[in-house]
């Protein structure tokens, strides 16, 4: 199933944020800490030139220690690039981003002129709560839905700097697929355009490769699958279905009420601290992408 989410008022931020672009001194970007590279921006890159630009990655709680150690290293290697891992409940971490704004500044006299900031996100990824605690105030609005954040706003915040704040967008290809799979997962794209049972397949087939022994403590479960063999995301599901008692008609597994536990408890972090890709990961899939791309261009 290919997946694309592009609502009019993201088309609208998606030019506002290349308006204001030119006007800012820094960028801050927030990507959910479970899938860094499939929730970031790819308009950051092609529009920032050389301004400096300060990657948080959110909900670091939720994500693989290891896996978010090794994302920080990868993305630090970009010049001009800082990263900072940052939890919900972490108040003096994320405070600590206005000094790390400075700190990036530090040739600029802040003393007089604001430092300009621009802070983008895609939906549901956490922007407007970290907002409010930067602010120390409630100024954008929160939610567990996509797309709360419908307008942009200017917003003063401590240490001198002004905060341009922009709704949370998608862009119009998620490529590679996969990408679109996991902002599925993590609850990025709202629930109405998504199949769930399709992107709950696709999360059991990764934890059956990557997490098993998660699978096992929360579903209790003394056998599973074998991973990568056909079937064996359907077959997990089925097996979850059935420990939970999920029967649809004539005792058949029900696989929609199983996927919509999956995934909400997966999102939840009851299956404990789970990454959905890593750096290498997410090497492999772009050469692969690349060679698809390569070898449909000589058709």
């Amino acid at each position: 199933m290919a997946i694309n989410w592009f609502p009019g008022h993201m088309h609208k931020a998606r030019k506002e944020i290349k308006k204001f672009m030119p006007q800012v001194d820094l960028i801050i970007e927030v990507l959910d800490a479970r899938i860094p590279f499939s929730s970031s921006n790819p308009l950051v890159p092609a529009l920032r030139g050389e301004k400096p630009v300060i990657k948080v990655l959110n909900k670091c709680d939720l994500a693989d220690p290891a896996v978010t150690s090794e994302w920080q290293q990868s993305l630090e290697r970009e010049s001009g690039v800082r990263t900072v891992a940052l939890s919900q409940n972490q108040r003096a971490t994320a405070l600590g981003i206005l000094k790390l704004c400075r700190t990036l500044l530090a040739h600029r006299n802040l003393e007089h002129t604001a430092l300009r900031a621009i802070i983008v996100g895609i939906p549901n990824v956490g922007k407007s709560t970290l907002i409010n605690t930067l602010a120390g105030r409630p100024i954008a609005k929160t939610g567990n839905e996509p797309a709360v954040t419908k307008s942009q706003q200017q917003i003063k915040l401590p240490e001198n700097i002004l905060l341009y704040d922009t709704p949370g967008f998608l862009w119009p290809k998620l490529s590679p697929a996969s990408c679109g799979y996991r902002l599925a997962t993590t609850g990025a794209i709202k629930s109405a355009v998504i199949d769930f049972e399709d992107i709950a397949l696709f999360a059991a087939e990764y934890l059956l490769e990557q997490y098993p022994e998660n699978l096992r403590e929360r579903y209790r479960l003394d056998d599973l699958p074998m991973p990568g063999t056909a079937g064996a995301g359907v077959e997990l599901l089925e097996t979850i279905a059935r420990k939970r008692a999920f029967f649809a008609r004539k005792g058949v597994p029900d696989l929609y009420k199983v996927s919509e536990v999956l995934l909400n408890e997966l999102r939840a972090g009851k299956l404990g601290r789970v990454s959905l890709e890593t750096p290498e990961q997410i090497r492999q899939e772009q050469a692969t992408e690349a060679e698809r791309q390569a070898l449909e261009d000589s058709r």
